[in-house]
Order: structure tokens, then sequence, then C-alpha cells
């Protein structure tokens, strides 16, 4: 019997699929066009960690985001477990948005 062998890349893509779907509520640009996250890392066994950032580290949501982000995650059936990890390095600045969320927030 062999075991299935898990795309990593097509998980990844569709746990950006799930970031696509969680909002900053100050801004009304979900968090991956936004730029907040930095990184998103699957390994063989399905555990997920995304490294991501806030818009501050006062961010009203900073308590309740990453948690949103993890269980938005790990309810994706091909994900084991979730982790994210927040940093502030390098900290987060409207350059980092996409041309999506600058031309949304009328920046270009």
């Amino acid at each position: 019997m062999s075991e299935t062998v898990i795309n990593t890349q097509e998980l990844g893509e569709k746990i950006v699929q799930v970031l696509k779907t969680i909002y900053d509520p100050e801004i009304p640009v979900d968090i991956y066009e936004l730029g907040l996250i930095y990184d998103v890392f699957v390994n063989e066994e399905r555990d997920v960690k995304i490294l991501m950032t806030l818009t501050s580290p006062n961010c009203p949501v900073a308590e309740t985001l990453p948690v949103e982000v993890e269980e938005k995650v790990k309810s994706l059936d091909a994900v084991k477990d979730a982790m994210v990890e927040i940093t502030f390095d390098p900290p987060w600045t409207q350059e980092l948005m996409s041309e999506e969320a600058k031309l949304e927030l009328g920046m270009l």
C-alpha cells in the first residue's frame, strides 16, 4: 500500500485562498493582499506554519487575528496542524501591499 503523496505546492495555494477570506477589520482588504503574510511553510506531514505580521504592534486584533488565521487554515481537510508566528521584523509598510490592495484603497 503506497502513501498518498501530498502536493505541498497545491496545498499552499489552497491555504492562500483561505487567507484571502480573512480581512483586517480596519482596512477593507484581505490580509494576503495587504502583505501581512510573509511566508507559508508546508511540510510532508501537512503541518503548516504561517509567518505573518500586523499593521502595527498595537493593532486592535493582535490577539484575535492570528487565532482566526490558525483556525481557518486548520479547517482545510488536507492540513494536519497549523501554527501562526507573528513577527515585526521587517515591520509592515504600505509598500508590502499588492497593486490590487493599493487600487482598492485609492492609493494608485
